[in-house]
């Protein structure tokens, strides 16, 4: 005979369950609804460490070698995210519409990475509620509108730094940016990224679980610009 207790158990890992599947089903419910999110993320790699990573990892790809092999990027967009207040929503539309060719060329001014404008168009572009043209011209808008600070614009030299010290510098540099508003992510010893929180229509505001989710080494190493 099954005891009390253990009957007990089953029933409560079956609503545990039942509770579990219908969260995951409003949440892909919201995820499929592109448009519906509450604000966008506008993610800044820092170039150098992605090309160091690659670099020691081996990556000899085609996107790899524009970003890495020519011109000496600083600070490069990774993409600008639709986010929920907590988590996000990603791959709105499987399949996503075709991506042309012509929006990709536009963007490796500022993204030069053809293989991660395609795949930021799939995974985040798609959620936005935008067209394709649309959403590379909010991309681009959005960091039109961050000033990155001068130090690292030209950088020559290996830079140790505390994550603060970057978003001051960024806070400093960008009137309305606050540290609330702000995260800076590493990887390993190297700072990775630099990730501003905004609005739908593209103004600075905080976000505070973006900000959870930041670095929390004491200090990081930003590579120099490629021949620095």
């Amino acid at each position: 005979m099954v005891s009390s207790s253990r009957i007990l158990i089953r029933l409560l890992v079956l609503f545990g369950a039942v509770m579990l599947a219908s969260a995951a089903s409003a949440q892909d419910r919201r995820q499929n609804a592109p448009g519906d999110f509450d604000f966008y993320v506008l993610s800044l790699s820092w170039s150098p460490s992605y090309c160091e990573a690659a670099r020691e990892r081996g990556n000899t790809s085609r996107s790899t070698q524009i970003q890495c092999g020519g011109r000496p990027y600083s600070f490069v967009v990774h993409g600008l995210w639709p986010q929920y207040e907590r988590g996000f929503p990603d791959y709105c539309e499987q399949p996503a519409p075709r991506l042309g060719r012509n929006i990709m060329t536009s963007m490796l001014d500022i993204m030069p990475a053809p293989g991660l404008i395609y795949s930021e168009w799939d995974k985040h572009g798609t959620c936005s509620g935008l067209g394709a043209r649309g959403y590379f011209e909010a991309i681009r808008k959005a960091r039109s509108a961050v000033k990155i600070p001068q130090d690292f614009i030209e950088l020559s030299d290996p830079k140790t730094v505390a994550p603060g010290e970057v978003e001051d510098a960024f806070v400093k540099a960008n009137p309305g940016l606050s540290t609330s508003a702000i995260a800076v992510t590493c990887e390993g010893k190297r700072l990775s990224e630099v990730r501003i929180c905004m609005s739908k229509d593209l103004q600075f505001r905080a976000c505070e679980e973006i900000d959870r989710r930041a670095c929390r080494r004491d200090h990081i190493v930003m590579p120099p610009l490629r021949g620095g």
